[in-house]
This record gives C-alpha cells, sequence and structure tokens, in this order.
C-alpha cells in the first residue's frame, strides 16, 4: 500500500507542536496592549472651540418675508464684508430673524463677537426705524450644551 502524503502547513504544525510558546506570546502581546492602552493620552472632553456667532433679531407682528427684506438681508449684507466669516446661514421666520456667522478656526471668539457686534451695529441706519429691541449676540459654545437630555414624561389617568 501506497502512503498518502498530505499537505501541511509548517507554523500551524510548529504551533500545535509548542503551544506553551504559542500562550507565552499571546500573553506578552496582550500585556504589551495593554500597557500601551494605558500610556496613551486621552481627555474625556476636549476643548473644542467653534467660533460660531447667532444674531438674533425680534421684529413682533411681521411675516417672514418681511423679516427677510427689512431686518435679514441688511444685516447679512453687513456681516458677509468682515474678514475670516466662513459661512453665513440666516432663518427668518415670523417676527424672528436669526443669523448664525461662522468663522475660521483661527478667528479667535471674543474678536469675532466683536466683529459681528460692529457689523450689525453698521446695519442699523438700515433697518427699520420702528424696531425697538436691540439684537440679541450670542456666541455658541460647545461646553455649555448638555452631555445627555433625559425626558420624563408622567401619565396621569383619569379615572
Amino acid at each position: 500500500m501506497e502512503t498518502e502524503k498530505l499537505k501541511e502547513l509548517k507554523f500551524t504544525n510548529w504551533c500545535i507542536k509548542n503551544r506553551t510558546a504559542v500562550y507565552v506570546i499571546a500573553i506578552l502581546i496582550s500585556i504589551a496592549g495593554i500597557v500601551s492602552y494605558i500610556r496613551i493620552p486621552k481627555e474625556l472632553f476636549p476643548d473644542i472651540v467653534v467660533p460660531t456667532i447667532s444674531v438674533v433679531t425680534i421684529y413682533p407682528g411681521n411675516t417672514p418675508e418681511d423679516i427677510e427684506n427689512f431686518i435679514t438681508k441688511p444685516i447679512e449684507k453687513q456681516l458677509k464684508s468682515i474678514n475670516g466669516v466662513k459661512k453665513v446661514t440666516s432663518q427668518s421666520l415670523s417676527d424672528v430673524s436669526i443669523i448664525t456667522v461662522e468663522f475660521g478656526t483661527d478667528m479667535k471668539v471674543p474678536m469675532a463677537k466683536q466683529k459681528v457686534q460692529d457689523a450689525v451695529d453698521k446695519s442699523k441706519s438700515d433697518l427699520p426705524a420702528d424696531l425697538n429691541k436691540d439684537h440679541t449676540i450670542q456666541e455658541f459654545d460647545i461646553e455649555e450644551m448638555p452631555i445627555i437630555n433625559i425626558n420624563t414624561a408622567q401619565c396621569v389617568g383619569i379615572m
């Protein structure tokens, strides 16, 4: 009878014959991974600075079209002329105009807020005279946003 020669993988056979060495290598790799993970510098909440400023203007008793024509467009015109502006977006709703100005990351937030304030002040001559409230200019701060919102609903049954 002729004996059949089986194909075999040398590395696999070595691992089977030397399983203690394989266990030791696996444990050393695991320990090296754990030590590397512990030594990696990490921060739980990194400081993210997003130079974004919003301008909110309330003009009661007006339609969104009037808000856009009389409030949003004149303010946007001045805001777009600021150096370093990356993007200007706006929403004209009934009674309110919301304009968001995004700056490049090289702009400091207090400086961006001051530039927006100056641009809004320049646009006041183009705004309606009966606009009695000042604009609300706010910076977007990621640290002020909640990490998690939990909404609870209470069901009250009437019997």
